[in-house]
C-alpha cells in the first residue's frame, strides 16, 4: 500500500474533531455557503462534467449510467437546493432522545454524537459529492469521497467549490477530503483503516456493493441493488395504477427506485395488463411476462427467474399474475432485494396486510416507489438507502450519521455501599 489514502484519512480524522466540535449555526451557515458557491461556480463543474459526458459516451457508458453522470442547470439547481434543505434542518447533535430518572436518583440519558470519518465509495452520481459532504458536516462528521473515474472531473469541481466555502469559515478543506486517484488499489487501502474510518458507504451498482462488502474491515452500510415492486390488487384504482406504473418505471428507469416488477392480481389481470402494456409500450418499456401474463398479451417476452430478479436501471419490465396478495408477498421476499415496494389498493384491510408482510426499507401505499428518496421524504438529501437492517434502514439523511450514546448525570451516587471510604 501506497499510504497515500491513509495520509488523507489522517488529515480528515484532525478535521472531524474540529467539525464536532462546531456550533449547529456554524455548520448550517457552512453548508448555506456551500450551496451558494456551488450555484455560483456552475459554469465550471458544467464545464467539467461536459468532460466526463464525452470521455463517458466515447467510452460506450450505458445510457442509464450517463444519465446519472450528466448535470445541467436544473440539476444543479436541485443539488444546492438540497444543500439549504440539509442546512435549514434541525441540528441532530446533541438531542437528547431518552431520559430516565432511575431509582437511586441518576439521570440517564441518549444523547446524539457524531459518527466520527465517514468514507464514500460511489460511481457516476456527482450529486453525491455534494450530498454527502453536507450531510456529513450537518451531522458534525468529516467525509473521504472516492468517487467514480467516469465522474472525476465534475467530482473535482463540485469539491472545489465545497472548499471555498470551507476556507471562507476558516475550516480545513480536509474535513471533505477527495481520493483524486481513482486506482483501484486506494480502495483497498481505504477499507482497511479501522483505526481512522468509522463508516464506510458504497453508493453504485452491484459490483462496487460486493466488492466493498467482501473487502472491508471496517463497518459497511450498503446501498444495494433496488428490485422494487408494484402490486396491483384486486380491489386497486386501475386508473391509479397506470399512474403509479409509468411514474415508477419510465419516467427515469436508471434510478435505484424505479420499478422492475410488475405484480397483479389474477382478477384484475386481463383489464389491466392490456392497457398497462399499451402505455408501457408507447415510452419505450419492453416488457417480459409469465405464461398467465402472455395468455393476456400474448405479444410479450418471456420472463424467466432472472428476469424477475434484476435490477434492470433501463426500460425493461418483468411481469407475472399471481393469484392473491399472500403470492404477491412469497415473490417479494423470493426476489425482492429490501429497496421499495408498492401496493395500489383501495382494500385498508390489503394495505395494512402488505405493510406488514414486507421488509423493504420502503413501502408505498397508493404512492410512486420513486418517493423512495431522502430529499422526497424530507431529509434534505440522502447520502444512500441503506438495504442494511443496521444502525440505519431506508434513505440515510444527517441523523442516519450520527449515533447515541448514554450520558448519566448524577449527585455522587456510587453503585456499592463498600465504595464510600
Amino acid at each position: 500500500m501506497s499510504g497515500y489514502v491513509r495520509r488523507l484519512a489522517e488529515r480528515a480524522r484532525e478535521a472531524a474533531s474540529i467539525v464536532a466540535r462546531l456550533d449547529g449555526a456554524v455548520r448550517r451557515q457552512l453548508i448555506e455557503r456551500m450551496a451558494d458557491t456551488l450555484s455560483q461556480r456552475r459554469a465550471e463543474v458544467l464545464a467539467a462534467n461536459s468532460e466526463d459526458m464525452e470521455r463517458g459516451r466515447a467510452s460506450g457508458l450505458a445510457d442509464a449510467v450517463l444519465d446519472r453522470l450528466k448535470l445541467d442547470d436544473a440539476r444543479i439547481d436541485a443539488m444546492a437546493q438540497g444543500l439549504r434543505d440539509v442546512a435549514a434542518q434541525p441540528d441532530p447533535l446533541g438531542r437528547v432522545t431518552r431520559r430516565d430518572v432511575r431509582p437511586n436518583g441518576v439521570v440517564v440519558e441518549r444523547q446524539r454524537i457524531p459518527l466520527g470519518l465517514v468514507a464514500m465509495i460511489y460511481e457516476a452520481r456527482p450529486n453525491v459529492t455534494a450530498d454527502a459532504a453536507a450531510l456529513c458536516l450537518k451531522a458534525g462528521n468529516a467525509v473521504l469521497l472516492r468517487g467514480g473515474s467516469e465522474a472525476r472531473a465534475s467530482n473535482a469541481a463540485i469539491a472545489a467549490c465545497l472548499h471555498v466555502a470551507l476556507r471562507a469559515e476558516g475550516l480545513p478543506e480536509a474535513a471533505v477530503s477527495p481520493v483524486a486517484d481513482p486506482a483501484r488499489e486506494h480502495v483497498l487501502e481505504l477499507l482497511q483503516l479501522t483505526d481512522l474510518v468509522d463508516l464506510a458507504i458504497p453508493r453504485g451498482g452491484e459490483s462496487l456493493i460486493r466488492f466493498v462488502a467482501e473487502h472491508a474491515r471496517v463497518p459497511v452500510i450498503k446501498h444495494y441493488k433496488g428490485v422494487c415492486h408494484l402490486y396491483v390488487d384486486a380491489s386497486a384504482d386501475i386508473a391509479q395504477a397506470l399512474d403509479l406504473l409509468i411514474d415508477g418505471k419510465a419516467s427515469r428507469p436508471g434510478v435505484c427506485n424505479a420499478l422492475e416488477t410488475l405484480l397483479v392480481h389474477r382478477d384484475v389481470a386481463p383489464g389491466f395488463l392490456r392497457r398497462a402494456v399499451e402505455r408501457l409500450t408507447q415510452r419505450g418499456v419492453e416488457v417480459r411476462g409469465c405464461a398467465r401474463t402472455r395468455a393476456i398479451v400474448p405479444h410479450v417476452a418471456v420472463a424467466t427467474d432472472d428476469d424477475y430478479a434484476a435490477e434492470y436501471l433501463d426500460f425493461i419490465l418483468a411481469v407475472r399474475v399471481v393469484d392473491d396478495l399472500d403470492a404477491a408477498l412469497a415473490h417479494i421476499a423470493r426476489f425482492g432485494s429490501d429497496h421499495t415496494e408498492v401496493i395500489a389498493t383501495q382494500d385498508a384491510a390489503a394495505a395494512d396486510a402488505f405493510v406488514r408482510g414486507t421488509c423493504s426499507s420502503a413501502v408505498m401505499v397508493n404512492a410512486s416507489s420513486r418517493f423512495n428518496d431522502g430529499g422526497q421524504l424530507g431529509l434534505g438529501a440522502e447520502i444512500g438507502i441503506s438495504t442494511t437492517r443496521l444502525h440505519a434502514y431506508g434513505p440515510m439523511g444527517a441523523e442516519s450519521l450520527t449515533i447515541e450514546r448514554f450520558v448519566v448525570r448524577g449527585e455522587g451516587q456510587v453503585r456499592h455501599a463498600e465504595s464510600r471510604g
